[in-house]
């Protein structure tokens, strides 16, 4: 019971919800893909009204107009929530964040990877994903599995995680580039992930070192034959 109360009751539904349909009433728009979610009209246990389903941008501006909304996105046919929506509604600390397409995101649920490598410093608590910063959990949908088994963390807002959420992104970035060439190889793994998945300026590649030089002089002969 402890730990039902650690979560809000709109989160389940958020990670259980189909993004990116066509709109059934705005199908013929430009703006039309469902990819909008509203915290108000979810955040009770009884709610089975069709609002509580993902929306367009046009069913916000006429259904969920005042209310609480954020936005999902995709990469790499995974969805992804902005951290500077998510952290306003949730305590997000322990989760992997990345920058994709110069906006720092984290996932909504467990994505599936190869077995992870020996010696990979950093993996999820719940699904053993490798993780380039020390976090707890590759994903919201996994921190929620944690809080449910361990009760040891929650996603319930106090008045200093709203304010240590930024920093502690930061500074975990940091110790994870000031520890890169210790573990080069599991980083190299995983900057090539998000390479693929977001923009080509957000990964830092190290300029190749060209060895050969011309070199300039007077040109030795072989002797003449006698």
């Amino acid at each position: 019971m402890e730990s039902i109360m650690l979560v809000p009751p709109w989160l389940e539904r958020l990670l259980q919800t189909p993004f990116f349909n066509v709109c059934r009433i705005h199908g013929d728009a430009a703006r039309s893909e469902c990819n909008m979610f509203c915290l108000d009209c979810n955040n009770n246990n009884n709610n089975n009204n069709n609002n509580g389903d993902a929306f367009c941008f046009y069913c916000r501006s006429s259904r969920h107009k005042d209310h609480q909304v954020i936005q999902i996105r995709r990469s790499s046919y995974h969805d992804v929530v902005r951290v500077v929506e998510i952290q306003k509604v949730l305590d997000i600390s322990g989760v992997q964040t990345y920058v994709i397409n110069s906006a720092r995101v984290m996932f909504l649920n467990e994505r599936p990877q190869p077995k992870s490598g020996k010696g990979v410093p950093h993996i999820c608590e719940i699904c053993g994903r490798s993780l380039l910063d020390p976090f707890r959990f590759c994903s919201l949908g996994c921190k929620l599995v944690g809080i449910k088994r361990n009760g040891d963390a929650s996603f319930v807002l106090d008045g200093k995680n709203n304010e240590a959420l930024t920093m502690e992104g930061i500074s975990s970035r940091r110790s994870s580039i000031s520890s890169r060439n210790h573990h080069h190889h599991h980083h190299q793994q995983e900057e090539e992930e998000l390479h693929n998945e977001g923009s080509p300026q957000n990964i830092y590649t190290p300029p190749t070192l060209s060895n050969t030089r011309r070199r300039k002089g007077i040109p030795h002969r072989a002797p003449f034959g006698s």
